[in-house]
């Protein structure tokens, strides 16, 4: 369980009501803590916030918490409003080992016990600062540092950090594995949008429908052997790439996930995909009066599809672990760097270049996916 207590000592009061990246910090901890995996959630009464700040939320008061009696221990999560937590910070103190009956405290006063008396937590903390609290705690548990996170938990002391806490909630969003020219130019767009979206009432799905029409715009500029025209197909091609990030950090940092969404995204984006290798293969084959580019445009668009199934089976529907060496394998060959390839041939007039070499690798990135995923057992 996780219990919210008031700001730590130097920081302001009133900062449960913080917006950051659109949301109000208590409530922000409080989702954080549900996408976590936390059964209950419990916010000291002295926390003050806007009504409107938990509405929606499985929170609870701390005042009148209850537990019922259980002989077996429970993991109590302590965290003062004033202190940003990431959701993998929150749901490694529930599945990291720890020694029993102590107080693991991190130097932003954040905390964790696991007890077989949460009730005699509950009631020492009740009503105390989160200094207080830890002090009371200390009379009946012995103690423990927390190893220091400073990507998973960040303390706030005034309104004047904000900015410094999105900038902070942005970069964890950033991925590791992803194409450089991704991470390093991409990325950093669509997180400047995103940045801005938070402050809206813009949705993720509308975001992802916005990146597909943007998209599907590209496809009838390839039609055209003109390098002006091909060179406008890709910038809206790239512009798609860009936008498409966007949905999910939005989704990420306001914590609006959801099946629909992801299935949304993920088949919109192989949609755009279609419609770019089709258009191309039809402009070419127009300007040849030949049938084999549509052969070739075909070949490419039916190892895409079965590729998107693929991957859309084993890694988004089922959502099975993907950091075995295989999966890690396949996202370094599925990189989005191809499009400045795209961008580059167009500013020649030569985007079937780009349709040749889709049509020979794709059915061998499609092949290296089925012989490696079988291999790490996650093919039948």
């Amino acid at each position: 369980m996780l219990v919210v207590l008031p700001p730590t000592r130097g920081a302001e009061r009133g900062l449960a009501s913080l917006r950051v990246a659109g949301l109000p910090l208590v409530r922000r901890l409080v989702l954080a803590a549900a996408a976590a995996g936390y059964a209950r959630v419990f916010v000291d009464d002295d926390v003050t916030a806007a009504a409107e700040a938990l509405d929606g939320t499985a929170a609870a008061g701390l005042k009148d918490a209850s537990l019922a009696p259980s002989p077996a221990r429970r993991r109590v999560v302590l965290v003062p409003v004033n202190v940003l937590a990431q959701r993998r910070w929150l749901r490694e103190r529930l599945e990291t080992p720890l020694q029993a009956e102590t107080l693991h405290v991190d130097a932003s006063r954040a905390a964790v016990v696991e007890t077989e008396r949460p009730d005699k937590v509950l009631a020492a903390v009740r009503g105390a600062g989160a200094g207080e609290a830890l002090d009371r705690l200390r009379a009946t548990f012995g103690e423990a540092p927390l190893p220091p996170d400073p990507d998973g938990l960040l303390a706030l002391s005034s309104p004047a950090d904000a900015a410094r806490a999105e900038r902070w909630l942005l970069r964890s969003l950033i991925k590791q594995n992803e194409g450089f020219m991704s991470r390093n130019f991409e990325r950093r767009i669509s997180l400047a949008i995103t940045r801005r979206l938070t402050r809206t009432r813009v949705t993720p799905n509308v975001m992802t429908l916005v990146s597909v029409a943007i998209g599907l715009a590209a496809a009838p500029c390839f039609l055209s052997g003109a390098p002006a025209w091909q060179l406008t197909g890709a910038l809206l091609f790239l512009s798609h790439s860009i936008l498409d990030g966007c949905d999910g950090e939005l989704a990420r940092l306001k914590f609006l996930e959801s099946r629909w969404g992801a299935i949304l995204d993920f088949w919109g984006d192989n949609i755009v995909h279609v419609a770019v290798f089709s258009a191309i293969a039809v402009g070419w084959a127009l300007r040849t009066g030949s049938p084999w580019p549509l052969a070739l445009g075909g070949l490419a668009v039916a190892a895409a599809l079965g590729t998107a199934a693929l991957m859309f089976k084993r890694f988004v529907e089922d959502r099975a672990p993907v950091g075995t060496w295989a999966a890690r394998l396949i996202g370094a060959l599925s990189h989005r760097d191809f499009i400045y390839v795209v961008v580059l041939l167009s500013a020649f007039g030569r985007a079937h270049w780009f349709l040749v070499a889709t049509a020979v690798g794709t059915p061998v990135f499609l092949a290296l996916a089925l012989v490696f995923l079988r291999t790490d057992g996650r093919v039948p």
